[in-house]
């Protein structure tokens, strides 16, 4: 029997994270569809993934980019979603997000992280963020406060941004190409909690300094024309949403997983 086509597609770039991915794929709404995309694991990633019913695909070459942009592409629903592997976001509160670019009320929503410990958000981390935030506001004009992972928009539009960074600057050119062609960007609060392991990206002053370099060289594209048909209608200025509820934590990760990924690696998955 033919399965039924996914509500939404949601695009998981994974690079050894065998520890939180069952917590992570029980968390994926009913009628969604995880699309895991194995970065190069070690530790069995890909097979736990496959075990759990997601879809696994399989990119080669490293990057936070190059895996989130295979998983787009093996994407086949309308709706296409990214989140973290490493269970510190939670994929159930994904139809909250989801809901305003569903209504035609917003072209893409990005899930603002909110801490639900000190351990969650390293200060370097945060600052770096902060800092990238102000930076996007003077180049697009958009009030951001968060370029996190967590987000949803359309396929189709998705795709009509061609997107080219292949690594941490993944992200912040969506956002940044999005605002160019005039889309409409709102945020929804998400509870973040400590993730499984340690961050191939943030977890080091050095793997931060690496993550800031690509996206400042993002932000020094020239500005792209905007597009004649937009992906639901005219922009608009940031809206913040609602505050979703706080999600369940994801297990503790074993000492094992944590030195495992104890070095940074320039433009992996997080």
């Amino acid at each position: 029997m033919t399965k039924p086509a996914p509500a939404a597609d949601i695009v998981l770039p994974c690079l050894d994270e065998a520890a939180a991915l069952p917590w992570v794929l029980g968390r994926i709404p009913p009628g969604w569809r995880a699309i895991v995309v194995d970065n190069g694991s070690s530790d069995g990633s890909a097979r736990i993934a496959g075990e759990l019913g997601a879809l696994v695909v399989r990119e080669p070459v490293r990057g936070f980019g190059s895996a989130c942009d295979a998983g787009l592409r093996a994407a086949t629903a309308e709706l296409v979603c990214f989140c973290d592997c490493d269970g510190s976001l939670d994929p159930a509160l994904l139809p909250e997000l989801a809901a305003p670019v569903l209504a035609g009320s917003a072209d893409l929503v990005l899930g603002r992280r909110r801490p639900t410990s000190p351990r969650a958000w390293p200060p370097h981390a945060r600052l770096a963020n902060l800092q990238l935030a102000r930076l996007v506001r003077r180049r697009t004009g958009l009030r951001l406060h968060d370029l996190g992972p967590m987000r949803v928009a359309r396929r189709a539009a998705l795709l009509d941004l061609e997107l080219t960074d292949r690594r941490s600057g993944y992200p912040l050119q969506m956002v940044v190409r999005a605002a160019d062609a005039g889309w409409r960007i709102t945020e929804a609060d998400v509870p973040y909690a400590p993730r499984s392991g340690r961050s191939k990206v943030t977890g080091t002053w050095r793997g931060t300094w690496h993550a800031v370099r690509d996206m400042s060289a993002v932000l020094q594209e020239p500005a792209a024309p905007a597009l004649t048909t937009l992906p639901t209608g005219p922009a608009a200025p940031v809206v913040p949403a609602t505050r979703p509820a706080a999600a369940c934590p994801p297990p503790a990760a074993p000492a094992a997983s944590t030195a495992a990924s104890a070095g940074s690696r320039t433009g992996e998955p997080r």
